[in-house]
C-alpha cells in the first residue's frame, strides 16, 4: 500500500500540487486491477477538491469559472493499480488562455515515486447563460498561476 504522507514538492520539476484520492474495492475491476474509467473520475475529483479548496466553485461546485466543460482528455497507463487505499494525482497547468486551459496530471502513489498513469486535460470557461466561452476571472488566474509550469 502507498506510503501515509504527500511529497513537500512534486518530483518532476517542483511544479504543482499533489491531491490525495481514495480506491476502494468497488473501484477495482474483475481481474483486480483499477478500473480504466475510474482514472478520469479521480482526476477530475482531484481538480474540483484543487479549486473549491480556493475558494472556487460556490457552493453547487459549477459557479463561475467552475462552469467549465472537458474539450479534450488523454490518458496513458503505465502501470496497474492493485491495491486499494491513498493516492494522489499530481496536477498542474501548462497552459492558460482567455477562456480555456491545458493542464497535465499525473495519477502516483502518495509519494510521487511511482507512476500509474499521466495525461492531459483541456477545458473551456463558459458563459451560464449563452454556453459560449467566457474569460477567467481574475481570482482564477491568480490560482492557476500557483500551479503553472514554467515556460507555458
Amino acid at each position: 500500500m502507498p506510503s501515509a504522507t504527500l511529497p513537500s514538492e512534486p518530483q518532476s520539476g517542483n511544479v504543482g500540487i499533489f491531491i490525495p484520492v481514495e480506491i476502494f474495492f468497488d473501484d477495482l475491476d474483475a481481474m483486480g486491477l483499477l478500473y480504466n474509467g475510474r482514472f478520469q473520475t479521480l482526476v477530475e475529483r482531484a481538480w474540483f477538491t484543487f479549486w473549491r479548496d480556493r475558494g472556487i466553485g460556490g457552493r453547487t461546485g459549477l459557479e463561475g469559472d467552475s462552469f467549465n466543460v472537458i474539450k479534450a482528455f488523454t490518458i496513458t497507463y503505465e502501470t496497474p493499480v492493485t491495491l486499494v487505499g491513498t493516492y494522489a494525482v499530481h496536477l498542474w497547468i501548462d497552459r492558460l488562455g482567455t477562456t480555456s486551459a491545458t493542464a497535465g496530471f499525473r495519477f502516483c502513489s502518495l509519494d510521487g515515486a511511482t507512476t500509474y498513469a499521466h495525461g492531459t486535460r483541456a477545458i473551456v470557461c463558459l458563459d451560464r447563460t449563452t454556453l459560449t466561452p467566457t474569460p477567467w476571472s481574475s481570482d482564477a488566474r491568480r490560482i492557476a498561476e500557483t500551479i503553472m509550469r514554467q515556460g507555458h
